[in-house]
């Protein structure tokens, strides 16, 4: 695109770089901390992160009062079930199988947005949904047939349906307040959620000093893929359009399950590598925007 700046374009690859090394880096780093205090410190971060943004860009932190419990209930299902959902998903299994059934987001948002919403279902959507239960059934029967469907890939699942849940909430009743604003507070709130499940299930941790490795990896997760890639987000989708910007998300999954390969160690079956490419295919056909005649 002639118009969007060269530099902008290079955010896009970066992002999806960021976030699906993410993956391996969260695996990682739950090796030596527990999974409430991991996903407490890192939103609470990403939340301050983007605060200190907002009031650099001089952007306004303000919502209005009433609409502040459709912003708690968002951010509940779509930032702090999420991400604390995932820490047990990937404690419970492979790291590869878990960011592809994670990446059926957008499906079940199709889905929900069709009874919740009444959107209807285009040729685009049903393409999208037909390709996305093709790819399940490619991730799901092998392991359904030989017993390996654990509680982990369940609760990947749940995952992705809850961050559907919270999309939906948001498009529903929407929050009179900027992008950045929205997401700094939704950060924060998950963060706070995630830090009452740590004092209630783990307790005050315990300062300690971590392998190399481990460290390795939670600086990367906090300060690359949370503070920076949630920084670069919104500059990208200042910068380009909608349907460029979403091209970096769909890097994601393909990026996590390499990493998890180069760095876990993982071996992903045929049927697993075929799912991801049906879920690729079918988020993109539901993510990416319709290219307009004329």
């Amino acid at each position: 695109m002639p118009q969007a700046p060269a530099r902008s374009l290079l955010l896009v690859p970066l992002l999806g770089l960021l976030w699906g090394f993410n993956w391996p880096a969260v695996r990682i780093s739950l090796t030596e901390i527990a999974p409430w205090t991991l996903r407490a410190g890192g939103m609470a971060f990403a939340g301050l992160a983007l605060v200190v943004i907002a009031l650099a860009r001089g952007v306004s932190l303000r919502v209005p009062r009433p609409e502040w419990p459709r912003l708690i209930i968002a951010g509940i299902l779509s930032i702090a079930a999420f991400n604390v959902l995932l820490a047990f998903a990937q404690l419970a299994a492979p790291t590869s199988r878990a960011a592809i059934l994670t990446f059926t987001m957008p499906i079940w948002a199709t889905i929900l947005a069709r009874l919740v919403l009444a959107e209807p279902f285009d040729r685009r959507r049903l393409l999208g949904l037909g390709l996305g239960a093709a790819g399940l059934a490619c991730l799901g029967l092998p392991l359904i047939a030989s017993g390996q469907f654990s509680v982990g890939l369940a609760l990947a699942l749940v995952a992705s349906v809850s961050w559907a849940l919270g999309t939906i909430v948001s498009k529903r009743w929407p929050v009179s307040a900027p992008a950045l604003t929205i997401a700094a507070w939704q950060l924060l709130i998950g963060g706070a959620t995630a830090g009452i499940g740590m004092l209630v299930f783990e307790g005050v941790p315990v300062p300690k000093m971590l392998e190399p490795r481990t460290l390795a990896a939670l600086t990367f997760h906090i300060l690359g893929a949370q503070a920076l890639a949630y920084f670069l987000w919104f500059t990208v989708i200042a910068r380009l359009p909608a349907g460029i910007a979403s091209l970096g998300t769909l890097m994601v999954p393909a990026v996590g399950v390499l990493g998890s390969v180069l760095l876990l160690g993982e071996r992903p079956t045929p049927s697993d590598w075929l799912g991801l490419v049906l879920v690729i295919a079918a988020s993109g056909s539901i993510m990416l925007p319709q290219r307009r005649a004329g």
